[in-house]
Order: structure tokens, then sequence, then C-alpha cells
């Protein structure tokens, strides 16, 4: 039976040049970095190449960017070490009600430690505004975060302009963005954006799972979340994962420009949507600016998890919501105010730059079957 995955916001296939990669740096290249003998140097030399590689993605330079076991370690990091850094200055955060689990949690945390996290929410277009972060920050806010992409409903965040809010508002206030949905198929420039931190992660763009990134701008202080042999400047000690980072250097390289990306996910986009025009049945939900790669759709009446598993016994692979949300009820579309029937029938597509037209015509089919055949709730 072929298959379809259409789940790529939740991980990536690894594309063959990061499995190379990877393969090459564990057999040949297997010294530990941090050694000064010629193995050692040889690896340092391998993960310095994949820095750049990586710090291609965002328009940075290699220095500036620190690798970590994944997006969820960078986000909290990002989150608790410029909070802690910053307490003195004040105490207030200001993030989204749209988060990724790794940053939400993390401020449900600094808010039981007496932080105050104000948390935005989207409006009815799904989308949340400068001026919303702007009339949210104040004299003692230390730290604002906001994702690019939501990793959900596919909703492109005016981060540019949110940052020049911030800088207005509060300008002793760091600024740090997870564009762990964006990196590798949007054009970013990190240093012409002004951000302070952006989190990357290697499983989201064909790189092997177990390692991420966290841009940091020259002269932002972070206290670390772990302490141990000063490796990448302090701030994530231990031996550094070699194969892993070198593997993501090379998916980093792989990627297509994401002008080219963003043509091929523009035609499955299209198909998808035409395919299903004019089905009363199936509701796509499409905030006013979105990326082309992630759509959300419900099938009202069919709870999600239900058509999942019919999907799923056809081999066309969704997801209900955020991979870490493990079938909780999306917070995501509850703060868009979604009607919950369509919350609880929602359903996340998420195209790979490996995805087909044929995939998304196995999709269609699937989802027309399911709705003409499955009891509805």
């Amino acid at each position: 039976m072929k298959e379809a995955y259409l789940d790529n916001s939740a991980t990536t296939a690894v594309c063959p040049e990061a499995a190379r990669r990877a393969t090459d740096t564990m057999l040949r290249c297997y010294g530990n970095p941090s050694s000064l003998h010629g193995m050692g140097v040889a690896a340092q030399r391998e993960m310095e190449k994949a820095r750049g590689e990586v710090a291609g993605l965002i328009g940075a330079k290699p220095n500036t960017l620190i690798f970590t076991s994944g997006g969820t370690e960078a986000n909290n990091l990002a989150i608790f070490g410029a909070a802690q850094a910053r307490r003195r200055a004040g105490k207030r955060i200001v993030t989204t009600a749209v988060e990724h689990p790794s940053v939400s949690s993390a401020c449900d945390e600094l808010e039981r430690q007496g932080y105050e996290v104000i948390r935005l929410t989207p409006d009815r277009t799904g989308l949340i505004g400068a001026e919303q972060v702007e009339q949210a920050c104040t004299s003692t806010t230390i730290l604002c975060s906001v994702m690019m992409v939501n990793n959900e409903t596919g909703a492109l965040f005016p981060i540019r302009e949110m940052i020049a809010a911030v800088r207005r508002n509060a300008p002793g206030a760091l600024f740090h963005c997870d564009a762990v949905q964006a990196a590798g198929k949007l054009p970013i420039h990190a240093g012409r954006l002004d951000v302070d931190m952006m989190t990357l992660s290697g499983h989201k763009l064909h790189g092997p799972k177990g390692v991420g990134a966290l841009y940091i701008k020259k002269g932002v202080r972070l206290l670390p979340r772990a302490y141990g042999g000063g490796q990448e400047r302090g701030l994530r000690p231990g031996t550094e994962a070699v194969p892993l980072i070198t593997a993501f250097g090379a998916a980093a390289a792989a990627l297509p420009s994401p002008a080219e990306q963003t043509r091929h996910y523009d035609a499955l986009r299209s198909r998808l949507l035409e395919g299903l025009q004019g089905r009363g049945d199936v509701v796509f939900h499409l905030p006013a600016a979105s990326v082309p790669y992630i759509l959300n759709l419900s099938v009202p009446g069919i709870r999600s998890e239900t058509m999942l598993h019919f999907l799923a016994e056809r081999g066309v692979y969704v997801s209900s919501g955020s991979a870490c949300s493990k079938g909780k009820k999306s917070p995501v579309l509850t703060a868009w105010q979604l009607p919950p029937g369509e919350i609880d029938s929602a359903l996340r597509i998420s195209f790979s730059r490996y995805n087909t037209e044929e995939d998304v015509d196995r999709l269609i089919a699937g989802l027309i079957a399911g709705s003409e055949s499955l009891i509805r709730a």
C-alpha cells in the first residue's frame, strides 16, 4: 500500500544527505570535539562546519548559534535563561495563548515562580497583531516570546513589526521567536529582524531528532539551565552530539531555496483546496496570513481521532494537532474561539518538499470517503 505522509509539522523524514553525514561522522570522525588531538580537532571542525550551515538558514553568523537537544530545550533555555538573567529589571513576560507547549509550559512555570505572564489571543482572522504586543508591553516587561509560524494553523505572525513594538514600549526587554516551523522554509535574516533569540529544530527540516539550535544575538545575556564542562559557551554544557549536529548541518545545506519550496507548497495547497471546494462537510480554518505548508480543517461531527485512524488505515497520515499535546483539546484552536464541534474534529495537514500531488489526492479521497461512511457524533 502506498503511503502519504502529511504530518511534517510533527517530524520529517531524514534526508539522504543528513543520514550519510551522520554515519560518516560516527564511523570516521568520532573524536570528542573538546579533545586536543587530531581526532578531536577533526570532530570540532565538522561541528563548526555544521554550525555555519545551520546559521545560514536564518542569515546569522555561526558564532551566534549554540546547539541543543532540540527545539524544546532551546525554547526552555531562551525563556528561563532570559527571565532569570533579567529578573531584577522586572517580572512581566508577554507571550501568546497559541505557543508550542515548550514555550507555554515554561511560562506557566515562571508564573508559579511569581512572574506576571500576559498571553495574547488571536482575533477572528486567527492572527495576533503588533498592536496587541505594543499594548501589553510596559516598563517592567523583560521578555516577549512569539512564534513565527503557528504549528497547528499555519498562521504567520508579523514578527518584524512585533519586535519594533517591543523596542518602542519596552526597550529593555528581550524578544524570543520560536522559528521551528519557519526556518528553512521562509527567508529569514535574524540580524535584520533585530531578534534577540530564535529557536530552530533539526527534525522539522529533514534532519535527525535530538538536535536543535538557539540563535543568541551578540550582547544578549542568558543564564544557563545546566552546568558542566563549558561547551557551547557554557550555556549548554556536555559533550556535543556531533553526528546529530553534522547531520543537522547537512539537512540545512540540502534544502531547496525558500522560493522554490513556496512554489511547491502553493501548488499542493491549491490542489487540496480545489479538491474539496464546495463540500459543505469540510471546513477549512485559514488564518488571514498563513504559510502554504500547514493547513487546518474539520469534518464536523466526526471526531479527529476517528478520522485520523480511518485515514491511517488507508496509508494517509495526518495529525489531530500538535504532536506534543498527546490528544488533548487544542489550546490553539480554543484560543482562536472556533466552535467546539470544529475543534473536536480538527485535523492538521502539513507538507514537506517530498510530498506530491498524488499524496494530496489520496488525502482528498480519504476525507470524502470518511465523511460519507463514518458515523457522526
